[in-house]
């Protein structure tokens, strides 16, 4: 039996002890070394479901130049990470804070620089206090690389007018414009108004709480708003990790988002589990 190839479009790497995450602390429960080594002894056990890691792309956790140099270093170790998105702190030029590390340019064999995230999820609603954000769209599209929102349900409507104003751009709405909110209506008219926009893609990613088998009703219905609304050629597999190491190990996390699916023709599930990203990421 062939083993599916899978690319994880979204992986968190990180070691306090060499680079400074103003958010974390030890209350939260996570490892204070989330290494690409780590990373890859947990997906390792995905052979025992037939399932084979292509690549994972790393967004990096926190928004200093000094961790966004780390973790281009830090990947170019690995051979499961060809690619990183960085974190956006405005500034000059368009891509902010991280302009020095897109500048110096991929040295073999460095990862690639496939993308910047703009994380407002507290911000305002029609992404007014983001300073910078169409010059940094315009940047990203000329550059081809695609620019990642970490935001919540009201803002989605927002990403409408964004991927109207810039539709050469590749827009990547991580864990589905879900942040922390609940499936309910409203987020799921604000996911299928998405739909005209051909330009917008989404991770599922974040999306697992608590034990498997009372969540699953809720990740199936989360996993079928998302088809409906973008299908699977815009949607893409993310598992979160290590954040996702609190609810349940790598192999789980894959696992239960498999079981959240509804039955995949062999090119729908392609797309979910490795071809939109390798498309979005140029993998």
């Amino acid at each position: 039996m062939t083993a599916m190839r899978m690319v994880d479009a979204h992986v968190h790497l990180w070691d306090v002890e060499r680079v400074h995450l103003s958010w974390f602390h030890a209350a939260l429960g996570l490892e204070a070394q989330a290494t690409a080594t780590r990373f890859e002894h947990g997906a390792a056990e995905l052979v025992a479901d037939d399932v084979e890691l292509r690549a994972a792309i790393a967004v990096q956790a926190g928004d200093t130049v000094g961790e966004a140099e780390w973790l281009v270093q830090h990947a170019a170790a690995s051979g499961a990470v060809p690619a990183v998105v960085l974190q956006y702190e405005p500034g000059e030029p368009w891509a902010g804070a991280v302009q020095p590390v897109i500048d110096a340019g991929p040295a073999a064999p460095a990862p690639h620089v496939a993308g910047i995230r703009v994380a407002t999820p507290q911000g305002a609603a029609d992404f007014s206090d983001v300073t910078g954000l169409d010059r940094l769209a315009e940047g990203l599209a000329a550059s081809d690389r695609v620019l990642e929102l970490l935001i919540r349900p009201e803002q989605l409507g927002s990403v409408r007018s964004l991927a109207a104003r810039h539709p050469g751009l590749v827009i990547v709405v991580c864990h589905l414009g879900l942040g922390g909110g609940e499936p309910d209506g409203a987020w799921r008219e604000a996911l299928r108004s998405l739909t005209p926009h051909d330009s917008v893609l989404a991770k599922v990613s974040g999306i697992h709480r608590g034990d498997a088998a009372p969540d699953l009703a809720r990740t199936r219905m989360i996993a079928s708003t998302a088809l409906d609304a973008l299908g699977a050629e815009r949607l893409m597999f993310g598992s979160d990790w290590p954040m996702s190491a609190r609810v349940a190990p790598y192999r789980e996390i894959v696992a239960r988002t498999a079981s959240a699916l509804p039955p995949l023709d062999s090119g729908a599930a392609d797309a979910f589990w490795s071809g939109t990203a390798s498309r979005a990421y140029a993998l």
